[in-house]
């Protein structure tokens, strides 16, 4: 077969008979080989870890792109494309021997078919997860394009790769590496380890493995679990890990420089994890959108750089970073490192982006995702912003429809004579509008950290939301030049007040200092995996806990119950913010400190009375938005602290989008309820007070006025005149036009409806009648006039009619 030159495509129809057969026998030998016990054995011929095996896991092998594409090296070809071989071990038996094998057992006939019915079922169970067995087929072999260490390449799109040995997970250092978390698991991936102290070379890995967050576990002895080492992706340090809530997205990183290797052509490499294998998505182009370059650009992979991960929207962030011949294939060593201020951008399968032209009209990306270089957000393209590496990237929610991200530490490597120009300053923090993909700065207040780079970050936000609160931990100076120090300091940004918090950690046991760790936060407890400690220690364990609530290292992590995979609050986040879009995971059971509570005001569940920038914000989300607060109610169901609007996840294709917080809704309904009905209470009791003491002012005058006789009137009685007027223009009047006020035997007589007198029933010494018999006004004064004490429950009932009495008095 001749070797390509450039990227071609192979059918079958090229092959002669002759390189099939060796093709298959080759297959044979690279995949199999029969035991004395008429086991078959897979044998994985060697490989560099940067390169890939198909996917063999049924009766014929293919590649699952449309075309083999080459790479530009001299010794790189393709292979065909599209070849079925089968073949059989000469162990498998055959039917006439199982026939003739079958009269020789005295068993029963049912049991014939059962045999019949393994010896089947079993070969072709075989390659299923079922069985737990590799992917790979005892009954035939697929031919395809097989990549080896010899150099064979391909551009295609691979997934189902071979399984390699466990990760080894007892290592005597690890740093660098690229990590996530997802729905308590964290998922470390590559970097750099050392099996033994003073080891120098050889310490770029492809180790994969996982810690378990869901269980407590000693830093001594962390729940930790080896996977298998995947023979695709390629083993690169300083990249990142993004993640979705069911995939893992590897990108960037450098390949090794001790030995030097070359890097591949970049290819988004995808781990899924409900199917526990790794896809390939090679060629990945931008998109044209908001500030972004002009589109159907080339995604190179990018090492150092700063990484987030917001799931929540959708979304992963790289940005800047550098490209040299350890990122980039074809990069020659005589051109010198370029540093970035590009932010790349990621949106997962099935998620929408209104900054992406091509998934506008609320579109959502397809199994390939979609990709976006934003340049030009702001002042990214002025001399005010410039390029950088080794920094951290961290999400906080709100003030803008996205929320906002922050760009902390970093900086050049320039040589000899940089100096603290080459680095990010922490006094002013770069943030990034999601929603408007522009670039501002915003000054801090209080004491600041040093310079550094390659620390690590994590984010936790108030019960209320009030505040979210930056932890910045570990790194490494590099001034003077040649002389790098590590750095073991925890450092807290306060946000949306922009203060700095230096966590004191005297008299505790710190861990050593360190560089390039991994930093993730679950149950509001801050997880440290691995980091560059210096030549002076020999091995670190590189497993540390701190409680971000107390401020202190801990021996142990502690799950907590209430959060994890087995429960409804899969994101960790705190119970006020459960379901919200923008609720950060991880912040379960946090709580804020009091050494920013002193900063901030507030107390440990929020309620923090800085509610904006130190140092006013001039533009930007921080000057015209605000954080998305909650409410918080303690144990006994009081409300401790109140909500602003958050956002709901909302079911459905489209991931990215969100509706109004029903449970907050319906909080706010029923709290404005008891509100409102504690007041109309409050209300009616004083109704009722006035009309009691309106009623013994009434008996008390009665009463004085029958113990002084006939000329004895009150100030409150109308005048006998007035009784004897029509009140209410229907004839009723007191009969005789004299006054009816007498002993308890004096009688009324009132004329009907008729002009007919009837007798009214006695009334109390001192109260005149209604008049008027259809008046409200007149039928108002009608316990008073019965003589009947008036009760709360009737002022609750009529609170109008017990309001007149009084009004009218």
């Amino acid at each position: 077969m001749d070797t390509a030159k450039n990227d071609s495509v192979v059918t079958a129809a090229d092959v002669s008979n002759h390189d099939i057969t060796h093709q298959a026998e080759e297959l044979q030998q690279d995949y199999f080989m029969s035991g004395p016990d008429c086991s078959a054995h897979f044998t994985p011929p060697r490989r560099r870890s940067k390169f890939t095996e198909l996917d063999v896991d049924g009766d014929t092998t293919s590649a699952r792109g449309d075309t083999f594409a080459t790479s530009h090296h001299t010794d790189s070809f393709a292979r065909p494309r599209s070849i079925s071989l089968q073949t059989q071990s000469s162990c498998d038996p055959d039917e006439d021997s199982i026939t003739a094998a079958l009269p020789r057992f005295s068993l029963h006939p049912r049991l014939y078919i059962l045999t019949l019915v393994l010896l089947i079922a079993i070969p072709v169970l075989y390659d299923t997860t079922w069985l737990a067995m590799p992917s790979i087929s005892i009954i035939g072999a697929r031919a395809g394009v097989i990549r080896r260490a010899d150099g064979i390449n391909g551009n295609t799109l691979r997934s189902g790769l071979h399984r390699r040995a466990n990760t080894d997970t007892d290592v005597c250092s690890r740093w660098a590496a690229q990590s996530a978390v997802v729905n308590g698991t964290i998922y470390v991936y590559g970097g750099h380890a050392t099996s033994q102290p003073g080891q120098h070379d050889g310490t770029w890995i492809n180790d994969f493995f996982t810690i378990d967050l869901t269980k407590t576990w000693d830093i001594a002895n962390p729940v930790i679990s080896g996977l298998p080492q995947p023979s695709g992706p390629p083993a690169v340090a300083n990249g990142f890990l993004w993640n979705s809530y069911d995939s893992l997205y590897l990108y960037g990183g450098i390949v090794s420089d001790t030995p030097a290797a070359v890097p591949d052509p970049y290819s988004l490499w995808e781990y899924q994890i409900k199917n526990a294998k790794w896809v390939e998505h090679s060629n990945p182009k931008t998109s044209n959108g908001n500030n972004s370059d002009s589109g159907n650009q080339p995604v190179l992979g990018t090492g150092e750089g700063a990484g987030i991960s917001i799931p929540e929207l959708g979304k992963g962030y790289f940005f800047a970073g550098h490209l040299d011949h350890f990122t980039t294939p074809g990069w020659s060593v005589q051109v010198a490192r370029q540093y970035l201020k590009s932010l790349l951008e990621f949106t997962f399968p099935g998620y929408s982006n209104d900054g992406v032209q091509s998934l506008g009209a609320g579109k959502t990306a397809g199994s390939d995702g979609v990709w976006r270089n934003v340049t030009e957000g702001g002042i990214q393209d002025t001399a005010k912003f410039p390029s950088r590496a080794d920094g951290a990237l961290v999400y906080v929610p709100g003030f803008g429809a996205e929320g906002i991200l922050l760009s902390i530490a970093g900086g050049l490597v320039t040589g000899p004579g940089q100096n603290e120009s080459s680095y990010s300053q922490m006094n002013v923090i770069d943030v990034y509008d999601i929603a408007t993909s522009n670039w501002y700065k915003q000054p801090t207040t209080g004491k600041y950290p040093g310079l550094r780079v390659n620390p690590c970050a994590v984010a936790a936000s108030a019960p209320d939301g009030s505040s979210t609160n930056i932890y910045i931990y570990g790194g490494q100076n590099l001034l003077p030049y040649g002389q790098q120090t590590q750095i073991d300091e925890m450092w807290i940004l306060t946000v949306p007040s922009f203060t700095w918090v230096q966590v004191d950690t005297n008299g505790q046991s710190v861990p050593p200092a360190r560089v390039g760790a991994s930093c993730s936060i679950w149950n509001g407890q801050i997880v440290v995996v691995g980091g560059y400690t210096g030549p002076d220690l020999s091995c670190d364990s590189g497993f540390y806990v701190f409680s971000a609530t107390e401020l202190k290292w801990q021996n142990n992590y502690n799950a907590l119950p209430g959060a994890g995979a087995d429960t409804k609050n899969t994101q960790n986040q705190q119970t006020s913010q459960q379901k919200d879009l923008q609720g950060l995971s991880g912040s379960y059971g946090y709580q804020v400190p009091g050494a920013v509570q002193s900063v901030i005001g507030g107390n440990a569940n929020g309620g923090a009375t800085i509610t904006a920038p130190a140092q006013a914000a001039t533009q930007g989300p921080l000057a015209t938005g605000k954080a998305v607060t909650y409410t918080v109610t303690d144990s006994n169901g009081a409300v401790v602290t109140q909500t602003g609007t958050a956002t709901v996840i909302s079911g459905g294709s489209n991931k990215g989008k969100g509706g109004p917080n029903i449970g907050a809704i319906v909080a706010g309904v029923v709290a404005g309820f008891f509100a409102v009905l504690a007041g109309y209470l409050g209300f009616c009791a004083w109704v009722y007070r006035r009309q009691l003491t309106l009623y013994k002012n009434h008996v008390a005058m009665s009463q004085r006025a029958a113990a002084g006789g006939p000329n004895e009137k009150s100030s409150f009685l109308p005048s006998s005149t007035e009784g004897s007027s029509a009140r209410n223009g229907k004839g009723s009047s007191i009969a005789g036009g004299s006054s009816a006020i007498g002993g308890a035997s004096s009688k009324l007589t009132q004329s009907n409806s008729n002009g007919q007198d009837s007798d009214a029933p006695p009334l109390p010494t001192g109260i005149w009648p209604p008049v008027g018999g259809n008046s409200t006004t007149n039928s108002s004064n009608e316990d008073l006039m019965l003589g009947q004490e008036p009760s709360f429950v009737g002022v609750l009932l009529n609170p109008r009619r017990s309001l007149r009495v009084i009004n009218r008095d």
